[in-house]
C-alpha cells in the first residue's frame, strides 16, 4: 500500500464544506452528437476508460495519523458492452448518503483525530460514478440540480453525468471534482484523460526527486530559518491585509445570501478575437477584458434587478495558480490569489476596464504570496486538527473576505472528442462559498470565450438575466473600442 500527504490547503477544502454548500467544481461539456445514441454511447466509454486513470481512483478518508496521507492500491476490473449492458442497468441510481462534517461533529472526535488520507479505492467501481440520464432540452438547468447534490465522500469524489439532447444531435457530460480532489488543472487532465486518445508529444522524462530526509541538511538550517522567518512575515502581512480588506466595504446585497441548497448554472459565449480586439484598444491582459466584462454585467444586472449599482465595489477573488510546470505531484492544490474592488460604480465601460487594469498591476507587482487574497497560503500554517475544527467556521467567514469568485480556468488549444463526437463548448463551474449568491469561472477553448455562472438558485432566480448581461457587455465595450 503507498500512501502521500494530502496537502494542507486540499484538507482545508475538505473539511470547510457543508450540505448546503459542498465544495466540488465543475465542468459542463456539450458534444456533436452523430446519433441519438452517442450520449449513451459516451457513458459506456467513460465507465470502460475510468478504471486507467489512477487520479480517478482516488478517496479520501479519515486516519489517526498526525498527517494526512495518500495511498495507492489495485483497482476492481470488470467487462463491458458497448450499448445496453451493465452500465445501463445501473445508471440513474441515486448516490449513497453523503457524510457531512459540521462542527460539532468535529468537537465530537478525539483530539488526535485530525487528518485525512487520499488513497486509491479498493473497491473502485466507475458504475457508483458515471450517470446516463434521460433527454434534457436545457443542459444548463439539468447541470444545476445537479450541481446541488454533495459527492459522496466515502468514494473517489467525482462524478460524471452524461446528458443526452432531446434533439438528438448532441449531449452534454457534467464532471464533477471535489476541491480537495482536484484543482481546475488537476480537473482538466483528469477529464481529458476519458476523452478520445490523441497523437500528442510525448512529455519529456521528469528528474528524480531525492527523498527527503527524517532530519534538514545541516548545510541547508540558516536557509530554512530564513525561510521559517519569512513565512512568519508573510502570514503576518496576509492577516492584515484581510483585515483592512474588510473595511470600507462597498458591495451589494445581491451579491449575499441565506444558503438555500439550490442551484443555478448559466453559460455564455464569445469570440476570443473581439476580446483582443479590446485589450490591443485599451491595454492590459486577456484576463484584464474578462475580469472588466464581469464587472461591467454585474452593474447592468444590479441596476435592472432594481439593486442598484451606485457606490458598489465588490471584492473579487481572482485565484493564481502557484503550481510549477511539470511538478512531480500534480495533485495537491497550489493556489493563491488577488483580491480586487470590481469598479461596477463606474458607468464608462472603457474606464471600468482602466481600473480593473490597474488593480491588478497592482497586485501582481506585489506577488502572489502578498495581500488579502492570499489567504490560501495559510492553509500551510494550520495543523490537520485546526483544519478539521476550523474549516465550518472558516467556510462561514467567506462572505467576510471577498463577494464574488471570478476564475480563469486553462484550457487546451487543440480539440477533444469523446466516442468521436468533438467537443464544442465547455463551461467552468466554480464552487459556490457560504453565505456567497454567485461564484464566476472563464475558460478558453478553440478561439472562443465560455463563461460559466454558479449561483443560490434561491437568491438568483433570474441568472439567465446576468448571462445575457455578460453578452451586453462584451457587445458594449467592443463599440466602445470602435475607432
Amino acid at each position: 500500500m503507498k500512501a502521500d500527504l494530502l496537502a494542507p490547503l486540499d484538507l482545508a477544502f475538505w473539511n470547510i464544506e457543508s450540505a448546503d454548500h459542498p465544495m466540488h467544481l465543475a465542468a459542463l461539456g456539450v458534444f456533436s452528437a452523430h446519433s441519438p445514441a452517442a450520449g449513451a454511447h459516451a457513458a459506456d466509454l467513460l465507465a470502460s476508460r475510468a478504471a486507467a486513470v489512477p487520479g480517478l481512483r482516488m478517496r479520501i478518508r479519515d486516519v489517526w495519523q498526525p498527517l494526512p496521507l495518500r495511498e495507492s492500491l489495485p483497482a476492481l476490473r470488470r467487462s463491458w458492452n458497448a450499448l445496453g449492458g451493465p452500465l445501463t442497468s445501473v445508471l440513474g441510481r441515486p448516490l449513497a448518503g453523503a457524510l457531512r462534517r459540521p462542527l460539532a461533529s468535529a468537537l465530537r472526535r478525539p483530539l488526535a483525530f485530525g487528518g485525512a488520507a487520499r488513497e486509491t479505492d479498493p473497491d473502485f467501481d466507475p458504475l457508483n460514478h458515471i450517470r446516463l440520464h434521460a433527454p434534457a432540452a436545457d443542459f444548463h438547468a439539468a447541470a444545476g440540480r445537479l450541481m446541488e447534490r454533495p459527492l459522496d465522500r466515502t468514494r473517489p469524489p467525482w462524478e460524471a453525468h452524461v446528458l443526452p439532447g432531446e434533439d438528438g444531435v448532441s449531449f452534454a457530460v457534467l464532471f464533477k471534482f471535489h476541491h480537495a480532489l482536484a484543482d481546475g488543472l488537476r480537473a482538466l487532465t483528469l477529464a481529458a484523460a476519458l476523452m478520445d486518445p490523441m497523437d500528442l508529444p510525448a512529455a519529456r522524462p521528469r528528474p528524480a526527486e531525492e527523498p527527503a530526509g527524517l532530519l534538514p541538511d545541516v548545510r541547508k538550517v540558516p536557509e530554512l530559518v530564513r525561510g521559517a522567518l519569512s513565512d512568519v512575515g508573510r502570514a503576518l502581512d496576509i492577516g492584515a491585509s484581510v483585515a483592512r480588506s474588510t473595511l470600507d466595504v462597498r458591495t451589494s446585497p445581491a451579491l449575499a445570501c441565506e444558503p438555500s441548497g439550490t442551484r443555478r448554472t448559466a453559460g455564455v459565449v464569445a469570440d476570443l478575437d473581439d476580446v483582443h480586439r479590446i485589450r490591443k484598444s485599451v491595454g492590459g491582459t486577456v484576463n484584464d477584458v474578462l475580469i472588466a466584462v464581469v464587472a461591467g454585467a454585474l452593474r447592468s444586472w444590479l441596476d435592472e434587478r432594481g439593486d442598484g449599482s451606485e457606490g458598489v465595489a465588490p471584492r473579487a477573488l481572482i485565484p493564481v495558480s502557484r503550481r510549477r510546470p511539470r511538478t512531480a505531484h500534480p495533485q495537491g492544490n497550489r493556489l493563491s490569489g488577488y483580491l480586487i474592488r470590481l469598479p461596477v460604480d463606474q458607468r464608462d465601460p472603457v474606464a471600468r476596464l482602466k481600473l480593473v487594469r490597474a488593480a491588478m498591476d497592482r497586485n501582481k507587482d506585489a506577488g502572489p504570496e502578498r495581500g488579502a487574497g492570499a489567504v490560501a497560503l495559510l492553509a500551510d500554517h494550520v495543523p490537520p486538527l485546526g483544519h478539521r475544527l476550523g474549516g465550518p467556521i472558516v467556510g462561514q467567514a467567506a462572505r467576510l473576505w471577498f463577494d464574488v469568485l471570478v476564475t480563469s480556468v486553462p484550457l487546451p488549444g487543440f480539440g477533444l472528442r469523446l466516442g468521436g463526437n468533438p467537443l464544442g463548448a465547455v463551461f467552468p463551474l466554480a464552487p459556490l462559498a457560504p453565505g456567497h449568491s454567485l461564484a464566476v469561472a472563464i475558460s478558453t477553448y478553440r478561439g472562443r470565450v465560455h463563461y460559466g455562472l454558479v449561483a443560490d438558485g434561491a437568491a438568483v432566480p433570474d441568472l439567465d438575466r446576468l448571462a445575457r448581461a455578460v453578452s451586453e457587455e462584451v457587445e458594449t465595450l467592443i463599440a466602445a473600442c470602435a475607432p
